[in-house]
């Protein structure tokens, strides 16, 4: 038999440890992580998800409702649906559908395009409201000034001249048939109202908020309540919000409503608000599309 040599030693200590390295590693799960719990998630960050998900199931058919409305024949249909556009910020789908009813064979829909576009803060649409500043239409040329205005485009001073001076400042002013008719106070309170163009008091709330305040309505009162309390961080007034935009018996107040949830920006309220997507108001369908639309684009304000 021949001596232990030094390096069977080390061959041997080499083998062990291999084996020893075998016998520690798990080939599969052990006791103790077969029964360890699963890995909690945050019951934050699984509403987070949740809020998510339900945001993005009722987006497309939002998109569909507002597309449907902007397609349909009738033009009032179409002025509530390019209006509604209005609360969808910083989309380029919102922007390129109001660009198109800017050419809209209705001036209606056309100065309604025009304030929404202002609305929108489109300053891609800045050479389109130029070239409508030379609308035949007062409304409509009205509308694309003060959008350009709101845009911080010089070219709306020059409509404002020519109303005040009632001529022309520079060749790209208006036709004298225009000028006349903006002389008319009773016609430009209407236009202001009709097409929510921002030049008279209350402008936004529209023509038939005017025509129910001389009614001695409480309507318009309610509906600028209704906006104040976007302000309010209180969970009890986006509560009521809900509820008024769901089942309130006036449109110009169920309107209001959704503008406010729009401003609040809690998208939690999306899945309730879904059920106005099949309103038979399309002033109020069109209104809350844009609003699921605007909602589903921010993160939910963790509690």
């Amino acid at each position: 038999m021949t001596g232990f040599r030094p390096k069977h030693l080390v061959f041997l200590l080499f083998l062990l440890n291999g084996w020893a390295l075998q016998q520690s590693a798990p080939s599969g799960p052990t006791k103790a992580t077969a029964n360890a719990p699963p890995e909690r998630v945050s019951p934050n960050t699984a509403a987070h998800t949740t809020t998510q998900k339900v945001a993005a199931s009722y987006q497309d058919e939002a998109w569909r409702v507002l597309w449907l409305g902007l397609r349909n024949p009738k033009a009032n249909e179409r002025i509530e649906a390019v209006k509604a556009l209005s609360l969808v910020s910083g989309n380029r789908r919102a922007t390129t559908f109001a660009l198109h009813a800017l050419n809209d064979k209705d001036f209606h829909v056309r100065a309604a395009a025009a304030a929404t576009l202002g609305q929108l803060r489109a300053t891609s649409a800045i050479p389109d409201l130029r070239a409508a500043l030379s609308d035949k239409e007062p409304s409509v040329m009205l509308a694309a000034a003060y959008a350009l205005f709101v845009l911080k485009d010089s070219s709306a001073y020059e409509i404002y001249y020519s109303i005040l001076m009632g001529d022309k400042k520079t060749s790209a002013g208006l036709i004298q048939g225009q000028i006349t008719r903006l002389k008319d106070p009773k016609e430009v309170v209407e236009m202001g109202f009709q097409e929510g163009l921002g030049f008279v008091p209350y402008g936004s709330m529209g023509y038939e908020a005017y025509r129910t305040l001389l009614k001695h309505d409480s309507s318009p009162i309610r509906a600028a309540a209704a906006r104040f309390l976007a302000l309010d961080p209180d969970s009890i007034s986006g509560d009521a919000l809900v509820q008024t935009a769901l089942t309130d018996k006036n449109t110009i107040v169920r309107e209001a409503a959704l503008d406010a949830l729009a401003q609040r920006g809690d998208p939690h309220c999306i899945e309730l608000l879904a059920q106005n997507l099949h309103e038979k108001l399309y002033a109020v369908r069109y209104r809350t599309a844009a609003t699921i639309i605007h909602l589903g684009s921010m993160h939910p304000k963790r509690h």
